[in-house]
């Protein structure tokens, strides 16, 4: 099946539309999150001793090798190689076999400070770079999240729980989760397909290994009324997955940007988030655009809502808002709009303030998204 498909059934005088939506996950292991978690780790440490700090921090991994680079303007002292290999221990990478090695692995530092042009604009409380940003939410499920993705993520964050508690002790820290859902009028009605690619180690019973996916992953995560003969379940389909981590793939910050916000649900304006402290309306605007949405949805004034925002380098005001509520809406959108733009300061600095978001909360956001989770100041609900 793909996710694309749409077929109509017509029952008497009852229309039923089918359809199929995928979305994707990864683990804590996989190479690009490595990366993602090393630089909001970097940017925690650095928030912890200087609120205003600003980062714009890229990591590569590669074999036994991390390259940390980009710009930190910052009164904190840290040690970043330190806290590279906490973090690489920590995710689970402790020897050459799994892909990586904490103790010995190579790590290349090149850090500047941030540039005088940029700073010109974020001085004055400007955004510290053009671009769009959207949020979503729908009443799918208890989270106003989409099915499709967090089911993968919960499955994700099940197989590192199976790992580090030993339920499943040969398996490795690197690995992906894939969910396909069957929608019927719009709302999810079964579980298409799963598909689970997760490293193991060598000499393993692939048999032993796809029975305890099921029964120990898979089962124990998606309600069983989701589940049915027909579901289609597949464990590494390539049939090997011993070579992980960045031995077996290279891995960047930034580069899994749908993993992070919607898994495809919903539009994406491009801009990654991990590394980039709240000056950065990549990261802080989509994580405000994400409570509006959340709020409209939770406030009943719509099922499934989408926010845009845009803005200019240098400049306080948003250069647009827009709003889409695919006809779910309960009140004109315009209403809608009117609320946002009373209720909200949508300036850089007022979301920064309003959310809380100088303080050291992100290397929590890097894995299973970062929305839908509880304890984050955009996920709170509120009276709109």
């Amino acid at each position: 099946m793909y996710d694309i498909m749409v077929y109509k059934f017509e029952r008497k005088d009852i229309k039923v539309n089918k359809y199929y939506f995928t979305s994707e996950s990864v683990t804590e292991g996989h190479p690009d999150k490595l990366c993602d978690y090393i630089a909001d780790s970097i940017l925690d440490e650095c928030l912890k001793q200087d609120k205003f700090s600003r980062t714009a921090i890229e990591v590569f991994a590669y074999n036994n090798t991390i390259e940390v680079v980009g710009q930190v303007t910052s009164n904190a002292q840290i040690e970043i190689e330190k806290i590279v290999r906490e973090k690489v221990k920590e995710i689970g990478y402790d020897d050459e076999y799994t892909g990586m090695n904490y103790k010995n692995c190579e790590i290349n530092i090149n850090i500047t400070k941030q540039s005088p042009d940029i700073a010109l604009g974020v001085d004055v409380g400007g955004a510290g770079d053009q671009g769009i940003m959207f949020g979503y939410a729908c009443n799918e499920t208890d989270n106003y999240m989409p099915y499709a993705i967090n089911l993968a993520h919960k499955l994700a964050n099940r197989l590192a729980i199976v790992r580090k508690e030993k339920i499943i002790p040969y398996i490795r820290p690197d690995g992906k989760t894939q969910v396909t859902v069957e929608y019927e009028n719009d709302k999810p009605k079964r579980v298409e397909t799963i598909l689970i690619s997760n490293q193991y180690e060598k000499g393993t019973d692939v048999n032993v290994m796809k029975k305890d996916i099921i029964e120990k992953v898979i089962r124990t995560t998606i309600p069983k009324e989701y589940l049915d003969e027909n579901t289609n379940i597949y464990i590494n389909p390539t049939g090997s997955f011993i070579i992980g981590g960045p031995l077996g793939d290279t891995g960047l910050t930034g580069r899994k940007i749908i993993v992070d916000t919607y898994g495809g649900y919903a539009r994406h304006g491009g801009g990654a988030f991990s590394g980039k402290d709240a000056s950065k309306v990549d990261r802080s605007a989509a994580y405000m655009m994400r409570h509006i949405a959340k709020n409209i949805v939770a406030n009943r004034y719509a099922d499934k809502c989408e926010v845009q925002v845009a803005y200019a380098i240098g400049m306080k005001q948003p250069m647009s808002i827009y709003l889409n509520t695919f006809g779910t809406n309960k009140i004109p959108d315009y209403k809608i709009i009117e609320k946002i733009k009373d209720r909200f300061d949508l300036t850089p600095q007022g979301i920064i303030n309003y959310l809380e978001l100088q303080k050291p909360i992100y290397r929590q956001t890097t894995n299973y998204g970062h929305f839908g989770k509880e304890g984050l100041s955009w996920e709170r609900i509120i009276e709109l």
